[in-house]
């Protein structure tokens, strides 16, 4: 069943004041992510979710957070503390927060405080001095996570790390055109920014960092298969509480599964290997904390056989890839920068 994007928009909202608005502390909502980069008559992506952020006065709330279905909408909700809205400039300046101010997305607004701020980080968001100060926090944000690989995490929590910092170069790139740093998505996205500005060659770059370049079709449809199976045993076994739990669930699984496989048909079998291995390694953590010793036997030769495509046979084999990415970093945010000056929307 087809659904428009209006009508998952209308789905949020009944959320947020049915549940969320009755939460002690609730300061209001706004839709976050990609769906503020669609028009209201476009029909949403079947592999797609609708990004619901809840600003809370505290941590202390019970608000289910996570993927669910609410009606025939799958929402993720995420929660924030009023104190990261304090000013225009705390959302300006950062890369994952401001695009949801671009536009108008907020649901609710008890106090009214988010439509001031929505109203300055709209006005602002295509200037020079924070279109740059986007870049500089995605490129910040990327060396962090690059720099958070270490041995005193389990494997797969490591493997992550660096995925999500080798992952955000592309983000560094989509903040600097001004385009939406997408999750899943994100390297289909930035090969056609940087075929849009004359830099495709980059993109050949950033998924040698990432360990694809060369990975066939066959390989991936190969790793898709075998994460299927991990996917479909890893989300009946969750009993350890983890983070991104809902990500392994059959609610996500239009997205984490289908939404693979669409972009390997695409033709981007390779843009498609990051949210593979992204999961795989979720589903990994689910089976080393949960599983029984047969069971996480029994999938983790596929796993490996991920790892030793992307280069990754061992933790010093990762390590290196951690620092082959941040050796990177400064031709990546150069061709940012080439981006950014040429880039006719940005205003001075």
């Amino acid at each position: 069943m087809s659904i428009s994007v209006r009508h998952a928009k209308e789905t949020a909202r009944q959320w947020v004041l049915e549940e969320a608005s009755r939460e002690p502390g609730f300061a209001g909502a706004f839709l976050h992510g990609s769906i503020n980069w669609l028009p209201d008559d476009a029909t949403l992506p079947a592999a797609s979710d609708v990004d619901v952020m809840v600003v809370l006065a505290d941590r202390s709330s019970r608000l289910r957070t996570g993927k669910f279905i609410y009606h025939d909408v799958l929402l993720e909700v995420s929660s924030l503390t009023s104190d990261r809205l304090q000013s225009p400039e705390q959302l300006l300046g950062n890369y994952q927060l401001a695009s949801s101010f671009r536009t108008p997305a907020i649901i609710a607004d008890p106090a009214g405080r988010l439509a001031e701020v929505q109203a300055v980080v709209s006005r602002n968001f295509a200037r020079r001095e924070w279109v740059r100060r986007r870049c500089e926090d995605a490129r910040h944000k990327a060396q962090r996570d690059l720099d958070s690989v270490n041995d005193a995490r389990i494997f797969a929590d490591q493997v992550l790390a660096w995925l999500f910092g080798t992952g955000k170069t592309a983000h560094i790139l989509l903040v600097a055109g001004l385009m939406n740093p997408t999750v899943r998505r994100r390297y289909v996205s930035v090969r056609e920014l940087l075929r849009d500005y004359g830099h495709l060659d980059l993109h050949e770059n950033l998924l040698e960092t990432l360990g694809c370049a060369r990975m066939s079709r066959r390989q991936a449809e190969q790793h898709l298969a075998s994460l299927v199976a991990a996917f479909d045993t890893a989300r009946t076994l969750i009993r350890t509480p983890f983070p991104f739990a809902s990500d392994i669930s059959a609610a996500a699984r239009p997205i984490a599964i289908d939404g693979s496989r669409e972009l390997i048909e695409a033709g981007y079998h390779r843009e498609a290997v990051f949210w593979i291995a992204v999961t795989s390694c979720r589903c990994q953590v689910i089976l080393s904390h949960d599983a029984p010793a047969p069971v996480r036997d029994r999938f983790s030769p596929g796993h490996q056989h991920l790892l030793n495509d992307l280069g990754i046979a061992s933790p010093t084999d990762l390590r290196r890839r951690a620092d082959m990415t941040g050796e990177c970093l400064p031709h990546i945010w150069d061709v940012a920068q080439a981006i950014l000056a040429a880039n006719p929307a940005v205003q001075d």
